[in-house]
């Protein structure tokens, strides 16, 4: 760096070069262990599986090769429908359950019936087996004969994932809220802020940021369960498979659906995993030994 104020930087010392130079090396070897480790353990399990009795015959059942291309395309074609469902559904599930967890922050015992009414609702829903409510909206919601047009199946599976997962969420935001330190309201009002503005502008961004993790879990956890709106008989990926199988007696399309979703799940699996190591490690900055 030139100019006439600018300082040099030291120079790095000997010892510090050879501490660098020792974790490098002690990276690489970690490194070196992990792949001849993992190589090993596949090894074992390929050698026991093609070794089994019956390999053969459940090659020929979940892994062949001829009906997992016929399967690929329809279940693709299926899986559409879940992530269609699922972007609405994220969007429903982030607005309830902000609402929600705005209610359950509220101060005052003026604001009692609402806390418990936010409370009731988190309780049952958290409670209740995700598959009875789909079954309790795919087919009560349709018997109450309110229109007189046939609702889509896909529209009421959306309606259950709402209802389920923003009752998570709800609770996960309010964890995030609490973890708010009070002085931040305190600022925050002492400027003139309402409390919806305080927790709009001051809260709710810190909060987020700190459950971030919990939400992405949450998020890939809804990812899968997408798939049980089969139940009501939406054509999905799941249905798509059920199909090829009732076809062809033979369940290649349930590996193809099951690896699906796992391709479509694992970039958000990893996504969260560099979340929650990347705030681990600004919380730790300067903790480390």
């Amino acid at each position: 760096m030139s100019g006439a104020g600018a300082e040099a930087l030291p120079p790095i010392s000997a010892l510090e070069l050879d501490r660098r130079r020792y974790r490098r090396n002690r990276t690489g070897q970690s490194v070196l262990i992990s792949l001849v480790s993992t190589a090993v353990v596949a090894v074992i399990i390929w050698q026991f599986l093609i070794h089994s009795p019956g390999w053969k015959v459940t090659q020929e059942t979940f892994f062949s090769p001829e009906y997992f291309m016929a399967a690929l395309p329809l279940v693709w074609d299926g899986l559409l429908l879940n992530m269609r469902v699922l972007v609405f559904a994220v969007i429903g599930v982030a607005i309830w359950a902000t609402i929600l967890a705005g209610l359950r922050s509220l101060r005052g015992p003026i604001f009692f019936p609402l806390r418990m009414l936010a409370s009731g609702y988190t309780d049952l829903f958290r409670g209740m087996p995700f598959l009875i409510v789909l079954y309790l909206i795919g087919l009560g919601i349709p018997a109450l004969g309110l229109t007189d047009q046939i609702i889509p199946v896909e529209l009421l599976g959306t309606v259950a994932l709402v209802l389920t997962y923003s009752s998570y969420v709800a609770e996960v935001l309010r964890a995030g809220i609490e973890a708010v330190h009070p002085s931040q309201r305190l600022a925050a009002r002492s400027l003139g802020l309402s409390h919806y503005g305080t927790l709009r502008l001051v809260v709710l961004p810190q909060a987020v940021r700190k459950v971030t993790p919990a939400l992405m879990n949450d998020f890939i956890s809804m990812q899968k369960d997408v798939g049980l709106i089969s139940v009501l008989g939406a054509v999905d990926a799941v249905r798509q498979a059920q199909i090829q199988v009732a076809m062809t007696y033979n369940y290649t399309a349930y590996v193809v659906a099951g690896l699906m979703f796992v391709a479509f799940s694992w970039p958000f699996i990893r996504f969260t995993d560099w979340l929650t190591a990347r705030q681990q490690a600004r919380e730790q900055i300067g903790g480390l030994v």
